[in-house]
C-alpha cells in the first residue's frame, strides 16, 4: 500500500452505465450522457441529475490529483444515488454486483493506491448478507457503504440486524453515508438538501444507532460516519438533555446515555471549519477521526488533508488522522 494520506471518503462510477431501466422495465435509474470530452451527465431517466467530470469514473485521472495533494490511497465507495434502495431486490442486488465489480476491478488495477467499500441490496437483508460475504470473501473489500436509513427503516430497525451481526463476523468496516434527504420536498431552493437535509440525516442515523442499541447489541461493529457525523456533534447537548429529561420517549430501548458512546464510532473530517474540527477531536477523541474528502465532489474538501494541516497538530497526532486511524476503522 502507498505511503502517505488515506482518504476514506471518494466516490467512484463506471464510465459506462447500464441502462438498467430498459433491462428492469421500470423507471428511477441513473445512466450517463458523455455529451463531450471528459464530461458526462448524469441523467435520472430523460431528466439532468448532475454534470460530472473524469475523475469520477477515470482511476488515472483521480491518481494525478491524489499525487498532486500527497495522498497515497483512496478509498472508494459507490455514489449513494446508485444505492437503488427504492428498487425491486433482485434488481438492487444486480445494480450492486455490477458496481461491486467495478470498483474491485479499479483495486486490482493499482492495489496500492486504491482500497474498495461495496454497496449492498440492504432492502433485502437475504440478499445483502450474500452479497456482503461476496465483497469480504472473493472481492477482498474491508467493507461496505450504507446509507443513513434504508427507505422506511432507519438504522436502528431489527431487519438490518442480521446484516449487522454478519459484518461483525466478517470484520468488516461499515461507512454511513447521508442520502434521499430528509424534507427535502419543503427545500426546493438554494441547494438545501445538501446544505441542511444531509447533515440531519447523519444525526438521524448516529441516533438511531445509539438509541436503538445497535453498538450494544454489535459491540465490535466498526462503523465510521461521513461528513464529520453531519449535525450530531453540533446538536450532542440537546440529544443528551432530550435522553435526561424525558427517559419516557428517548431511553425506551437502550438506557445508555448517548455521550458514552463519543469515541465507539469514526467520523471522517470533512466539516469545512477549524472550530468544528476542533470540536471534533475533543468529543469523540484524536484516534477517531479519519480524513475524508467526498472527491470529487464541489462539497468536499478540495485540498485533502488542509484543514488538518493547518492546525498544526504534533507530527504523530497528524498521522493518525491522515493515515493510521484509516487503517484501525478498516481493520488494516
Amino acid at each position: 500500500m502507498n505511503a502517505g494520506k488515506i482518504d476514506i471518503h471518494t466516490h467512484i462510477i463506471p464510465e459506462q452505465v447500464p441502462r438498467w431501466a430498459d433491462k428492469f422495465g421500470y423507471k428511477g435509474f441513473i445512466h450517463l450522457e458523455h455529451h463531450r470530452p471528459c464530461c458526462a451527465k448524469m441523467m435520472i431517466d430523460d431528466k439532468f441529475f448532475r454534470e460530472i467530470e473524469h475523475n469520477c469514473w477515470d482511476p488515472e485521472v483521480r491518481i494525478l490529483d491524489c499525487d498532486k495533494h500527497g495522498v497515497g490511497v483512496q478509498v472508494l465507495s459507490t455514489i449513494p444515488v446508485l444505492f437503488h434502495y427504492w428498487a425491486k431486490p433482485q434488481d438492487a442486488y444486480d445494480t450492486a454486483r455490477f458496481f461491486n465489480d467495478h470498483i474491485a476491478s479499479v483495486v486490482n488495477r493499482f492495489p496500492n493506491r486504491f482500497i474498495g467499500l461495496g454497496t449492498l441490496p440492504l432492502q433485502s437483508p437475504e440478499l445483502a448478507i450474500k452479497e456482503l460475504e461476496r465483497c469480504v470473501k472473493t472481492l477482498k473489500m474491508p467493507g461496505v457503504e450504507i446509507g443513513s436509513h434504508i427507505n422506511d427503516w432507519n438504522l436502528n430497525d431489527p431487519e438490518l440486524f442480521p446484516v449487522y451481526g454478519a459484518a461483525e463476523e466478517l470484520g468488516a468496516a461499515i461507512f454511513v453515508h447521508p442520502w434521499d434527504m430528509m424534507g427535502k420536498e419543503k427545500m426546493p431552493k438554494y441547494w438545501l438538501p445538501w446544505l441542511v437535509g444531509m447533515p440531519a440525516e447523519t444525526s438521524l442515523a448516529i441516533c438511531n444507532m445509539i438509541f436503538g442499541g445497535v453498538f450494544e447489541k454489535f459491540p465490535k461493529l466498526r462503523v465510521a460516519f461521513a461528513h464529520g457525523g453531519g449535525s450530531f456533534p453540533a446538536t450532542l447537548g440537546r440529544i443528551e438533555h432530550g435522553f435526561n429529561v424525558r427517559p419516557d420517549l428517548v431511553a425506551v430501548d437502550n438506557k445508555i446515555n448517548p455521550r458514552n458512546y463519543l469515541g465507539k464510532f469514526w467520523l471522517d473530517s470533512l466539516v469545512h471549519d477549524p472550530d468544528m474540527f476542533q470540536l471534533i477531536i475533543k468529543m469523540v477523541g484524536n484516534d477517531k477521526i479519519c480524513l475524508g474528502t467526498d472527491y470529487p465532489f464541489p462539497l468536499g474538501e478540495h485540498m485533502p488533508g488542509k484543514l488538518i494541516e493547518q492546525l498544526n497538530y504534533p507530527p504523530d497526532i497528524q498521522n493518525k488522522l491522515m493515515r493510521e486511524n484509516a487503517l484501525s476503522w478498516l481493520g488494516l
